[in-house]
């Protein structure tokens, strides 16, 4: 039988050392504060023993909440639920225990976790890896139940995930991931109608058609505020709604720091975030170029291979850089000094998600409005820098835009004839489907790499691992087999560590759980930020460029159906089990999506004034060639005034068309929130069920309070006492009875 544990405590009994002395020293303060540890933690009833770690020098740490500390601590959430308001609240009832089998496993699991890692200021223990007091603790986990992940697992395999199994997700996981699921399973539902509208233009309509988009900002729009409720519904039904009001402050958290001073602090990181985000955009700018022109003029040696170069620049630069901004991200978000921890992450996902955006749409942007409608200039631009390679920015840049063929030939003839010098030719080579081609590779390739990436790469890394340790190949957390030695003379020779519990005669049974334990010790923390930057900027992709390619939406469902699976079979196979956390709302995804639905309005209207046909059996063109000639061919001297005529009307038409879309997405967002509103919450069972809750804590609270008054303070009193004595006589004499006999003899 294996024993029940809710919490393991990863402890750092050992630290690199260079000398004796500093290993003994380090031996004495790890036994010290091991020995406070266990002391603090049996105090607070609650269990505790050591076993080895799966590395040397590391410990872990067993934990089992006692029943009577169970029950004071669910007492203290419900006292605390009532003094907040939160909509599931009951009166706190001191001379009643709580039913512990009524607890879920989450809410057993949070409410210990939270004891143990919460300040003291909060009436926790203070235990965990941001604590200063304690400098040996690596991390608080909690172990995975094997039998509900396996009947999990195979429940999706067999079936499509319904909304009735969150609240089986939320009783294993928390609201926290609960949520997620509720999420990914609402936006996938919704994808099938923008499918459906894809389909359809694809194969009967035509390119960047004006309806598709339409409906298309449309959904984005609906979908967004159907979300908003969508996510307040499931707050009240799990009891969740104001949650945010009983959060624990951070362990980091100091006080002494008004709220005007942590907004100056918020302020201050902004231009350091908006350096970042322009050094950013000029790499990714820089990259685009090589990439689009400088590789399709480039026809010196080894030029089928410098296609590539773009790639191996992205992949060796932009990965450190967006590194080194994450550094500095949670540097700044730590220096805000956040009282609670949704609002640093929060802030942190904001800062985090705003250049992975920039990394995610740039290009995509780039094509549509700068390579697509100016190539041929850009092109020319190119090749005038190349062949003048020698020469200084200001004696090209005024005049680049405006070279004729001869001269560029005449620039190539002198100079080397390793890039295409043949304007004709070099234009040639301006790819039309270029749009398209980049989001197929984004809304397919990508999501496939992504896929491998989060399910088949753990799997082998965990697999090279284990022949690192000598264990041989371990793919599933057991040892499948093992490398014989060059010698052939089988499994390697490695040093035998002796197992304490064999020596204490401990059954297989508990050997097997500490192996279990072990190996998820060994496991990474569970993250929800990167499944919902990945569902968010797959969002953006179908929204902002799906006018591009209408079977963007099609390929993100086909994704999704097998993504709520995947991220099902990563949480219970490649992560530790995730920390039950009780939340209401996405948090700032939902702020994320707004902006995004908003930035679709002015891509979308973009898109199709830009690139809508000018009938159905001309060639693509865009209205930039059609209506603006002179901007987009680049002009000789002569025509300088007609060209600057025609790039200023295009300004103006670009403002304009800018103006209406953001206005007229404001319209249709309110619009679309009323209706939703009016017809999903009002008078809804999650609005009346919030009202009756707090009704009925209300009406069991004043009756409790009427119980401890006297017994004539609530009686009703049925009859008026005669006055006092000595009272005044205006009360002992009424005039009504003798009014009305004198009206009546008169009468």
């Amino acid at each position: 039988m294996h024993p029940d544990v809710d919490l393991v405590i990863v402890f750092r009994a050992s630290s690199k050392t260079f000398s004796k002395q500093q290993a003994r020293e380090d031996a004495q303060h790890a036994e010290q504060e091991y020995s406070r540890l266990v002391d603090t933690l049996h105090r607070a009833g609650i269990m505790a023993v050591g076993r080895r770690g799966e590395r040397q020098g590391q410990l872990i740490l067993l934990l089992r909440c006692s029943d009577r500390q169970l029950q004071h601590l669910v007492y203290r959430e419900r006292h605390s639920d009532f003094l907040y308001g939160l909509t599931t609240t009951t009166v706190p009832n001191l001379t009643q225990e709580a039913d512990l089998r009524a607890l879920t496993p989450a809410e057993r699991l949070r409410l210990i976790f939270s004891f143990v890692t919460s300040t003291a200021v909060d009436g926790g223990l203070g235990i965990s890896q941001d604590s200063l007091e304690w400098t040996r603790i690596d991390s608080v986990m909690t172990l995975h139940d094997p039998q509900f992940n396996e009947v999990w697992i195979r429940s999706l395999a067999k079936q499509r995930v319904r909304f009735e199994q969150l609240d089986t997700i939320r009783s294993q996981f928390g609201e926290g991931v609960a949520l997620y699921f509720a999420f990914l399973v609402s936006y996938t539902r919704s994808l099938w109608f923008v499918s459906a509208v894809g389909l359809a233009c694809y194969f009967l309509g035509h390119a960047y058609s004006i309806v598709y988009s339409s409906l298309l900002l449309l959904w984005s729009v609906v979908f967004v505020e159907y979300w908003r409720i969508r996510e307040r519904m499931y707050s009240v039904g799990w009891g969740s709604q104001g949650s945010f009001r009983v959060e624990r402050r951070r362990p980091q958290f100091t006080q002494g720091i008004t709220w005007w001073q942590r907004e100056l602090r918020i302020m201050a990181s902004l231009p350091v975030i908006a350096l970042f985000a322009g050094v950013l955009f000029a790499l990714l700018s820089g990259i685009f170029v090589i990439e689009a022109f400088v590789t399709t003029l480039y026809k010196g040696p080894g030029h089928e291979y410098i296609s590539f170069a773009p790639t191996v620049l992205f992949i060796a630069v932009i990965p450190r850089f967006l590194g080194l901004y994450q550094k500095y991200a949670v540097s700044f978000t730590k220096w805000e000094n956040h009282r609670h921890q949704s609002m640093y992450d929060a802030s942190l996902t904001l800062k985090t998600f705003s250049l992975s955006a920039i990394v995610a749409y740039l290009g995509l942007a780039l094509s549509a409005f700068v390579y697509v409608p100016f190539g041929e200039t850009v092109m020319n631009f190119v090749q005038y820098h190349i062949s003048n390679s020698t020469s200084t920015i200001s004696s090209y840049v005024p005049s680049a835009v405006n070279l004729s063929a001869s001269a560029i030939h005449e620039k190539a003839n002198g100079g080397h004839r390793f890039f295409e010098a043949d304007v004709g030719a070099a234009h040639s080579k301006l790819n039309r489907s270029r749009l398209q081609n980049q989001m197929f590779a984004y809304t397919v390739t990508n999501q496939v790499i992504n896929t491998f990436l989060e399910i088949g790469l753990p799997f082998v890394m965990r697999a090279v691992e284990s022949v690192r340790a000598g264990k041989g190949i371990s793919l599933f957390g057991k040892r499948r087999s093992s490398f014989t030695t060059r010698s052939g003379s089988g499994t390697p020779k490695k040093k035998r560590v002796g197992f304490e519990d064999e020596k204490n005669g401990v059954a297989k049974e508990e050997r097997e759980f500490l192996e279990r334990v072990r190996r998820e010790v060994a496991l990474p923390e569970y993250d929800l930020f990167a499944d919902y930057s990945e569902m968010v900027t797959q969002f953006g992709y179908v929204a902002l460029w799906s006018t591009i390619w209408p079977l963007a939406p099609v390929m993100a469902l086909l994704n999704n159906i097998l993504e709520l699976r995947s991220d099902a079979f990563k949480i219970v196979s490649h992560c530790r089990r995730p920390l039950p956390k009780r939340t209401d709302t996405i948090g700032p995804w939902l702020d994320c999506l707004a902006f995004l639905t908003w930035v679709a309005a002015l891509t979308n209207s973009a898109l199709v004034y830009l690139f809508r046909p000018a009938n159905h059996t001309t060639p693509l063109s865009t209205a930039i060639e059609r209506d603006h000639a002179l901007t987009a061919a680049g002009v000789s001297g002569t025509l300088d005034e007609r060209a600057t005529r025609s790039t200023q009307d295009l300004l103006v038409s670009a403002l304009l068309l800018a103006l209406g879309a953001s206005h007229g997405y404001l319209v249709l967002r309110a619009v679309v929130r009323h209706l939703l509103e009016r017809v999903l919450w009002k008078g809804s069972k999650e609005e009346e069920r919030a009202e009756r809750l707090a009704r009925e804590v209300k009406e069991k609270y004043l009756q409790g309070v009427e119980a401890r008054l006297p017994a004539a303070a609530g009686a009703e009193v049925r009859a008026v006492e005669e006055p006092e004595e000595g009272a005044d006589a205006f009360w002992g004499y009424d005039e009504g009875l003798d009014e009305i006999k004198k009206g009546v003899k008169e009468a």
